[in-house]
């Protein structure tokens, strides 16, 4: 069992780390923890991390030390339900102007831009957090073999939609920002809207399967 480490952040909030191995296992019980947490009284917010979970309550009707006690025990409990995502397709245009950084990733992998499309398209990945941005979903499930450094120097403005690679993980910009990933693809799916009932299309747990709809070498 993996030792946790629960500290304060000010008054109302406390923070569960599990560590820095990142692994499925320690996100699925970090999702249903987050679940059940939720739901206990005096708590009005739980964000879970990779590998950590905020816990965000109110200090003038719970008692932190409490709390602690409870996250720590819920940590050790030998049974915790597993988070049950759903299965969502998400098409994308690779390379061109739409995934600039195709041929460096191939060059830095040592495959060719087609084997990089092919084998980013045929991994399962597992929506493992929500963060950076709203909608920004961390996937797990990279091949390997397409791990990728980060850019030397961030780009001022990626395109919303923009599909990339950051070290072992992929992910999707739902809107323009910043950014340093390496960028390999576009999609026209929208992420973010502020305006649903669910604003972020993606949810922890989640799982995100990438198809080529376009390829431009």
């Amino acid at each position: 069992m993996i030792q946790v480490v629960i500290q304060t952040l000010g008054e109302g909030a406390l923070t569960l780390n599990a560590g820095t191995n990142v692994s499925l296992q320690c996100q699925q019980r970090i999702w249903a923890m987050a679940q059940q947490v939720r739901l206990w009284p005096c708590v009005y917010d739980v964000v879970p991390g990779m590998n950590n979970m905020t816990v965000l309550f109110d200090p003038l009707n719970a008692d932190a030390g409490l709390l602690t006690e409870q996250l720590r025990l819920l940590w050790d409990a030998p049974a915790v339900s597993k988070l049950s995502g759903r299965d969502i397709e998400i098409p994308v245009n690779y390379g061109g102007d739409s995934g600039p950084d195709l041929e460096s990733v191939a060059r830095h992998t040592g495959l060719s831009p087609m084997e990089v499309v092919k084998r980013h398209t045929a991994a399962d990945y597992i929506v493992y957090f929500i963060g950076f941005q709203p909608g920004f979903p961390y996937l797990g499930g990279l091949d390997p073999q397409l791990n990728t450094p980060r850019r030397a120097e961030p780009r001022l403005v990626v395109p919303a939609g923009s599909v990339g690679i950051g070290g072992s993980q992929t992910g999707i910009y739902p809107a323009a920002s910043p950014g340093g990933w390496q960028l390999i693809g576009r999609s026209d799916v929208r992420l973010f809207d502020p305006d649903s009932d669910l604003p972020t299309l993606l949810q922890p747990g989640d799982r995100v399967r990438f198809t080529a709809r376009e390829v431009l070498l």
